[in-house]
């Protein structure tokens, strides 16, 4: 890759991994929902006006209801479980278990699609499984129920982003990613406005400048722009490569918890992302060699 492809890459596995630490600082003080409400909201907006801009089309008007579905698959529904799990989990953990979703991807595609898995895709996913019994079993937190149910609700986030990448695949696979991009943020918009109305903070004081720029943040800077240098990666070097992020997000979560907000580092958080990523590495190779052939 060229070295701006690079910095790309990296910009990219950079903004994605700070999404944990502005859902850190923001859901605890305003809540889940209204963090995510303001996330796909503002990402939404930004994005239209990006489209619009470029003389490009969303394609609302023809593909809403599959919009709205992608939206609660890859946006609402995970976005919102990681915000609630954030109220208990650092940053750091929160990013390690997020690395999980090709492993949960794999046993939907095998599920869902009937796709056949080799006997090392079979050995990546129990590698997973060990990985994050290292990440849990070997942590210096507390397990109270609480934090075991944001636990569960985290790993579960990236089941739902599992079925939102076969279900993409299914539906979207002639449609501008760009305007994907859009209609899924703008699903997701929609689908959250009545639950955050029902659950929006008591008082307006919890939203101090540093929740507000949080949310700010998460929007334009993780899902907008993150998204703008996901495609163009996917333009200029390939799927392949661009999938090599998914190794180095998690990296960058831990790096702004530990600098931000003074998260532990620790030996079981370290050991248990080298587990996962090792697990990502057999689940993945066997696609990414055949993917490499092609291109």
């Amino acid at each position: 890759m060229k070295a701006k492809d690079i910095a790309a890459l990296f910009g990219l596995a950079a903004l994605w991994g700070a999404s944990f630490l502005f859902i850190r600082i923001a859901s605890p003080a305003i809540g889940p929902f209204l963090t995510i409400q303001g996330r796909v909201t503002i990402a939404a907006i930004a994005l239209l006006i990006y489209i619009f801009m470029i003389g490009k089309s969303t394609g609302w008007g023809q593909l809403w209801k599959q919009y709205l579905i992608i939206g609660a698959l890859n946006a609402a529904i995970p976005f919102t479980l990681i915000a609630t799990a954030s109220i208990h989990l650092s940053a750091s953990m929160l990013a390690i278990i997020n690395s999980l979703t090709p492993l949960f991807t794999a046993l939907v595609v095998w599920g869902w699609m009937k796709e056949k898995l080799s006997t090392q895709k079979w050995v990546g996913i129990f590698v997973g499984i060990i990985g994050v019994i290292i990440l849990v079993g070997w942590s210096p937190i507390s397990f109270t129920s609480e934090v075991i149910i944001a636990i569960v609700l985290s790993i579960l986030s990236t089941v739902f982003y599992g079925f939102a990448g076969v279900y993409a695949k299914k539906v979207f696979d002639s449609v501008p990613p760009l305007s994907v991009a859009f209609g899924q943020q703008m699903g997701a918009t929609l689908l959250l406005i009545p639950f955050t109305l029902f659950n929006l903070p008591k008082s307006t004081s919890v939203i101090t400048p540093i929740v507000g720029l949080s949310v700010v943040g998460v929007a334009l800077l993780c899902t907008a722009i993150g998204y703008l240098l996901y495609f163009y990666l996917i333009t200029n070097v390939g799927p392949t490569k661009t999938l090599s992020v998914t190794f180095i997000i998690p990296l960058f979560g831990m790096i702004w918890g530990c600098v931000f907000l003074n998260e532990q580092i620790t030996t079981g958080m370290v050991a248990g992302l080298l587990v996962i990523l090792s697990s990502i590495f057999l689940i993945s190779d066997k696609r990414i060699k055949k993917q490499h052939h092609r291109n």
